[in-house]
């Protein structure tokens, strides 16, 4: 059930405690192209979004252990901020990935494909975050 936890002239924020299952993914992805088409993101920037959250998702059920966390969405202007907090202290490392292993390329891909990449300890865990800008620069849009 979203949350809106704050809204400001240029600030709007959705939030959603949830529970990380692989299968639970596709709905998530489903549910922030809604929330950033409903503020007027371009469709590129959806498709970063859903696949930066796909990865985020993703490392939580690989390594995190508990499937607990909170996802929000934060439109401040004209830049969004995706935050997957989960409960776990250890924090990602993003490197030069090895082009030949079978995984451990979609940090670095999708730090290189946003705006800011970041992640924080806080006192339950981590927050790991991405940000774009909500209309992607250089894209036209396609209308049919």
């Amino acid at each position: 059930m979203p949350v809106i936890t704050q809204s400001a002239k240029d600030t709007e924020v959705f939030a959603w405690e949830l529970l990380t299952h692989a299968s639970g993914i596709e709905t998530w992805r489903r549910t922030l192209a809604l929330v950033l088409w409903s503020w007027g993101a371009s469709d590129a920037t959806v498709e970063v979004a859903r696949m930066g959250l796909s990865e985020l998702m993703a490392n939580v059920i690989r390594h995190v252990g508990d499937p607990r966390c909170r996802l929000s969405a934060v439109l401040d202007g004209g830049r969004v901020t995706v935050l997957l907090s989960d409960r776990s202290p250890r924090l990602p490392v993003v490197s030069q990935p090895d082009w030949d292993a079978e995984s451990g390329r979609g940090l670095w891909m999708l730090r290189e494909m946003c705006r800011g990449f970041g992640c924080r300890p806080v006192a339950d865990g981590k927050d790991v975050w991405f940000e774009l800008d909500l209309v992607a620069a250089g894209v036209e849009e396609v209308v049919l």
